[in-house]
């Protein structure tokens, strides 16, 4: 990993862009697998790595409601204690709510809100048991 204090943001992706372990390259498209990649494009965007400030939203460990992952911007020489990590368990409208406050009111960034109630809007969709639904017609 590369820290953000070693270089600007704009370096560390120009080193990584093309050559990174979580790269994967298939049908005219790069995606990525690191973590905090909203959408899983190799993009500056929406890269974990190199941004300040980026934001992720994982499965709960007991598979019932997701997990928001903000990064501290300051906390670049400290990897471990560098992300704050929220479970969000209440419900799906709750759920959305919560991640737009919070990104709205700790001034994070904008261009990933759609994103993160996105993914765990689809996150929360796997998680419901699939219904199977009976035929009305009966067999003799």
């Amino acid at each position: 990993k590369l820290h953000t204090d070693m270089a600007s943001p704009d370096l560390q992706w120009l080193i990584i862009r093309n050559n990174s372990s979580f790269l994967l390259k298939g049908n005219g498209q790069t995606y990525s697998r690191e973590q905090n990649n909203l959408k899983s494009k190799n993009s500056f965007r929406y890269n974990g790595l190199v941004n300040r400030q980026t934001v992720g939203v994982v499965p709960a460990k007991d598979g019932k409601g997701v997990v928001l992952v903000t990064k501290k911007s300051k906390a670049g020489k400290r990897p471990g204690s560098s992300y704050n990590k929220v479970e969000l368990k209440r419900g799906s409208r709750q759920t959305f709510s919560t991640i737009r406050k919070t990104l709205r009111n700790n001034s994070y960034r904008k261009d990933l809100k759609m994103a993160a109630v996105r993914r765990a809007s689809a996150l929360l969709k796997s998680q419901k048991p699939v219904v199977v639904k009976k035929s009305g017609l009966k067999s003799k």
